[in-house]
C-alpha cells in the first residue's frame, strides 16, 4: 500500500506516492529524476547514494523514503546557485580529484556537510568525513587536496579562485 511523503529536495517541495519498502535513493532517482545521486553497492559501504538529509550525510540506500517525510534532502544538483558550480564542485574540478566521476557527488557532498559543521578541518578530520565514501580512480589525495582549498579559500563562492 503507497503511503504519500512530503520532502524539500534542493529547496523544492515534492509530495511523492511510496511503497513502505522504497529506499530514498530509488525515489529521488526514479520518481524525482535526480540521477546525480549514484546507485552503489545498495548496503551503505560505498558512499556514492550519499546525500544531505536534514543537515547530516547519509547513504540514501539506506533510507526508507517514508522515514524521509518531512525531511528536507540536499542533492548534488542542489549545490549549484544561479548556474554557478558550489567551491567544492570547482575545487573538485580544478584539483583535478574528479575522474570517472562516479564518487564525486557523494563524495562533494560528504565535503559540504563537514566544511558546514567545521569550516577549518585537518587532513585527519577531512579523511575522515570521506572515509565512508569509497573511490577507485584518485587515490583520495587530490579528493582532500581539492576540500583543503576550499576550506582554506583558495577556492571561493562566486568563480573566485
Amino acid at each position: 500500500m503507497k503511503r504519500i511523503i512530503q520532502l524539500t529536495v534542493n529547496g523544492e517541495r515534492a509530495e511523492v506516492a511510496v511503497e513502505p519498502n522504497r529506499t530514498l535513493l530509488q525515489v529521488l532517482r526514479e520518481d524525482l529524476g535526480l540521477t546525480g545521486t549514484k546507485h552503489g553497492c545498495g548496503l551503505g559501504d560505498c558512499g556514492a547514494c550519499t546525500v544531505i538529509l536534514d543537515g547530516r550525510p547519509v547513504n540514501s540506500c539506506l533510507v526508507l523514503a517514508v522515514q524521509a517525510n518531512g525531511s528536507d534532502v540536499l542533492t548534488i544538483e542542489g549545490l549549484a546557485e544561479n548556474g554557478k558550480l558550489h567551491p567544492l564542485q570547482r575545487a573538485f574540478v580544478e584539483k583535478g580529484a574528479i575522474q570517472c566521476g562516479f564518487c564525486s557527488p557523494g563524495m562533494i557532498l560528504s565535503a559540504k556537510a563537514l566544511l558546514d559543521e567545521n569550516p577549518k578541518p585537518t587532513e585527519k578530520e577531512i579523511r575522515m568525513a570521506i572515509s565512508g565514501n569509497l573511490c577507485r580512480c584518485t587515490g583520495y589525495q587530490k579528493i582532500v587536496e581539492a576540500i583543503q582549498a576550499v576550506a582554506s579559500g583558495e577556492i571561493m563562492q562566486g568563480g573566485d579562485s
